[in-house]
């Protein structure tokens, strides 16, 4: 008797169920619908953070020019020609003859270039074979003698400018403060807006002491070759700053802030995201928490500048997606070696641990360019050169062309998603808005004042 409705239930399953074809049909779409509406979310994320990327860089660039256009303007110890250069800079004899001066200039600029050769080869060689501590000493030194030196050579000129009298106490008590403040922030521990604060100040000093004693001609040949020079060490396959790149790669080890602080040293560095390639992102492992706090430290050359180190280290939010599809040997490996920390892709629950790395992601994702302090540096002294011949019109114009160059720049890093060369597009840029500037349009506007035809 129990045999009749055995058949009524299969014929209810078989009217209810879709067919086999039908079923995969459904999977597919609702498979294509995902991906569609997660490149949808991704694409959204990225015009998000890459505006985002975009104002936080424009604003700490802007307040160095801003800082080196004033004190060009304001204080004439360093528009003024006193007939002292640099060591590299050794043609700087007094003709009136544009061959001569073309010459003298580019020779200045290859003996420039060859001493950033060399340093640069010594860089790299010091960090091949983990000779970190020898990087920090002689990064320390350029520290102390940029927040000491050239603030004392600063400091004064202002004190002149302005007529102001300072007792040599508390001037030595200032200046004393100031360095030992701006070398914790920079190779220690401090407020993350204090230490952007002091690398302004630096890259401000630095530029104008470059304006100051380099000769007048070869300071635009300088930001030429090296610009030409940043283009080929960056995206050469045996260029220095890629093979410094694939090194910390290698080894899984961040490019922590002393080697981006190496830019101080005449040397430009290059635009850095988070992750340089997809590939090369599905192979580095995250960092999870080691505790309960909200900061998340990073094992690597040094272990003091945790803050940094974990920028690079942790993967950002965006590529959550391809770490869930990895094998399951792979995504052991990306989580804590503790038993007490759960994995950092999944999150069944908001836990405490959980709730640290996205809060590291996050941060990791607003931080994830890093723009070199040599690419500050060079764009100050391209508009602190513009800026001294007295004509806001080729100042403001070299302004704006750098800050297309630098947004033209970040959105290459978006497309290609790999380290690129910040200073070519912007300094070329800011080469030709100057010489067309300077030669075709404040001539043009000159005229047409003088013949009143604007007011």
């Amino acid at each position: 008797m129990s045999s009749p409705p055995e058949p009524q239930q299969t014929v209810v399953q078989s009217l209810t169920e879709p067919p086999p074809q039908n079923r995969q049909r459904q999977v597919q779409i609702s498979t294509s619908s995902s991906t569609s509406n997660n490149d949808e979310v991704e694409h959204e994320k990225d015009l998000k953070y890459g505006a985002a990327h975009v104002i936080r860089l424009f604003v700490p660039v802007s307040c160095c020019m801003a800082l080196v256009i004033f004190t060009m303007n304001t204080i004439g110890y360093f528009s003024r020609d006193d007939g002292v250069y640099l060591v590299y800079t050794p043609f700087h004899k007094k003709t009136d003859n544009t061959a001569e001066k073309i010459a003298m200039s580019f020779g200045n600029a290859f003996i420039v270039l060859a001493v950033v050769v060399v340093m640069t080869s010594v860089l790299i060689g010091l960090y091949y074979f983990r000779f970190y501590k020898v990087i920090h000493g002689w990064l320390l030194l350029s520290s102390i003698m940029l927040l000491s030196m050239f603030t004392t050579i600063y400091l004064q000129q202002v004190f002149e400018t302005y007529n102001m009298t300072v007792d040599y106490i508390t001037y030595c008590l200032f200046l004393w403060n100031f360095a030992a403040v701006g070398m914790m922030c920079i190779h220690w521990k401090g407020p993350l807006f204090l230490q952007q604060i002091y690398l302004i100040i630096v890259s401000a000093l630095m530029a104008l002491i470059l304006i100051k004693y380099m000769p007048d001609w070869t300071v635009w040949t300088v930001l030429g070759v090296i610009s030409i020079w940043d283009l080929v060490a960056v995206l050469c396959p045996h260029g220095p700053l890629r093979m410094l790149v694939e090194i910390s790669q290698q080894r899984n080890e961040p490019i922590f802030p002393a080697l981006i602080y190496s830019s101080t040293v005449l040397y430009p560095y290059i635009i850095f995201g988070a992750i340089d390639s997809q590939v090369q992102d599905s192979d580095a492992p995250l960092v999870p928490s080691t505790s309960s706090s909200t900061s998340s430290s990073v094992v690597g050359p040094s272990s003091s500048n945790t803050r940094n180190e974990t920028v690079v280290r942790v993967a950002p939010m965006r590529k959550k997606q391809n770490q869930e599809n990895r094998p399951p040997k792979q995504r052991q490996s990306t989580e804590s070696s503790s038993n007490e920390a759960p994995p950092q892709r999944r999150r069944p629950q908001p836990s405490a641990t959980n709730q640290n790395v996205e809060v590291v992601e996050e941060i990791v994702d607003d931080q994830g360019i890093k723009l070199g302090l040599g690419d500050f540096i060079f764009y100050s002294v391209l508009v602190g050169k513009a800026s001294t011949y007295g004509d806001w019109n080729t100042t403001i114009a070299c302004y704006v062309a750098i800050l297309i160059g630098l947004a033209f720049t970040l959105m290459l890093l978006a497309v290609f998603r790999k380290a690129l060369p910040a200073l070519p597009v912007s300094i070329f840029a800011g080469m030709i808005f100057y010489f067309s500037t300077r030669e075709v349009i404040t001539p043009f506007m000159s005229e047409l004042t003088i013949r009143q035809l604007i007011p």
